[in-house]
């Protein structure tokens, strides 16, 4: 019976050691669950605020690439406008120059020929023939600005000065009438030469306008379109900037959904695995109580004084009673407390 009450004895420490060894194991299991939870929960949190923001930032890069493309293409139409303004406006400048040029070089012939008729009709002497005044005069009749009143005016004199208009072969008259004749001639001449000097310098001002007109509105075009294109070039880096940008957050948007995810599943079958692990702890920790309790009860039984004296008797009813809570942990092992308390008590 000693024997008996011993072994029993040795497997009730056994059992509140292993009872204590499965609360500190547990323990730590359930720290480590515990912790785990908290940290993946706080990393799903972070992964979702995080995701809220990238998608934000993906709408707002978005949208900032859509106005910068529509503010390129703005730019780009006006530079097309401006180089289609300088265009135009070098093309009305060249025939405005042209006009010009023949405009003047006819003021300029008329202003020579009329300085030289007159110098000719001046100094000619009197008492010989006119005849090389008369070519000077007769040529004033080609010159495309002398009006038609003029020329007839012309006519008249080369006609009453006694030569052939066309090949002035007839003498010359007395020199008193030429200078009769010629003196209105040379009056009216004079007054087409100051007619002309100034409209050629009216005509030189105006070029002269016109060319700084158009310098200014070259000027003023080329630094619209230098500015366009600088302002278009940062708007295309800031494009660029925008959609890799957008490109970086799409990225980093599938990697965190990919992690969220994945914390996300392993938080739930944490949860289930501790779970089931604490219930099956419960459970555990139950047997093993009701275990201590029944063999506790056993060795207070074995060891009161009506047992000790009718043990063969009392013992197998009693071992037959406890062994389903006594040995539930141990069943199927050669070390069976059952065993050994049956064989110490020469049980069948």
């Amino acid at each position: 019976m000693q024997k008996v009450i011993a072994l029993m004895e040795g497997m009730l420490e056994k059992g509140k050691k292993e009872k204590h060894d499965e609360q500190v194991q547990f323990a730590s299991y359930k720290q480590f669950c515990d912790d785990t939870t908290v940290e993946k929960k706080r990393a799903i949190a972070e992964a979702t605020e995080a995701i809220d923001v990238l998608k934000a930032d993906i709408q707002k890069y978005t949208a900032d690439a859509a106005l910068l493309t529509k503010e390129i293409a703005g730019l780009d139409e006006d530079i097309s406008i401006w180089n289609g303004d300088i265009k135009a406006a070098t093309n009305v400048r060249e025939i405005e120059k042209a006009d010009y040029d023949a405009t003047h070089k006819d003021y300029s012939e008329s202003v020579d020929a009329l300085q030289r008729a007159i110098a000719v009709l001046k100094k000619q002497a009197y008492d010989r023939k006119q005849k090389s005044a008369l070519v000077q005069v007769s040529a004033l009749k080609d010159l495309n600005l002398i009006p038609d009143n003029a020329k007839k005016a012309i006519d008249a004199f080369l006609q009453q000065s006694g030569e052939d208009v066309e090949g002035l072969a007839v003498s010359a008259p007395e020199a008193n009438a030429y200078e009769f004749q010629s003196s209105g001639v040379v009056e009216m001449l004079e007054k087409l030469l100051d007619k002309f000097i100034d409209e050629r310098t009216t005509l030189e001002k105006e070029e002269m306008n016109s060319k700084h007109a158009y310098d200014m509105l070259m000027q003023d075009l080329k630094a619209q379109i230098a500015q366009g294109t600088a302002d278009r070039d940062s708007k295309a880096e800031s494009k660029a900037q925008k959609l890799q940008s957008k490109a970086d957050a799409t990225g980093d948007l599938k990697d965190t959904t990919t992690t969220k995810n994945a914390d996300s599943k392993y938080l739930a079958d944490l949860t289930s695995t501790c779970e089931t692990k604490a219930s099956d702890f419960e459970s555990r920790q139950q047997l093993r109580a009701d275990e201590i309790v029944a063999i506790e009860k056993a060795i207070e039984i074995l060891s009161s004084d009506d047992v000790m004296g009718a043990s063969s008797k009392h013992l197998p009813a009693l071992l037959q009673k406890s062994a389903p809570t006594l040995f539930q942990l141990r069943s199927g092992n050669d070390k069976n407390p059952s065993n050994q308390v049956c064989a110490a008590t020469s049980l069948p």
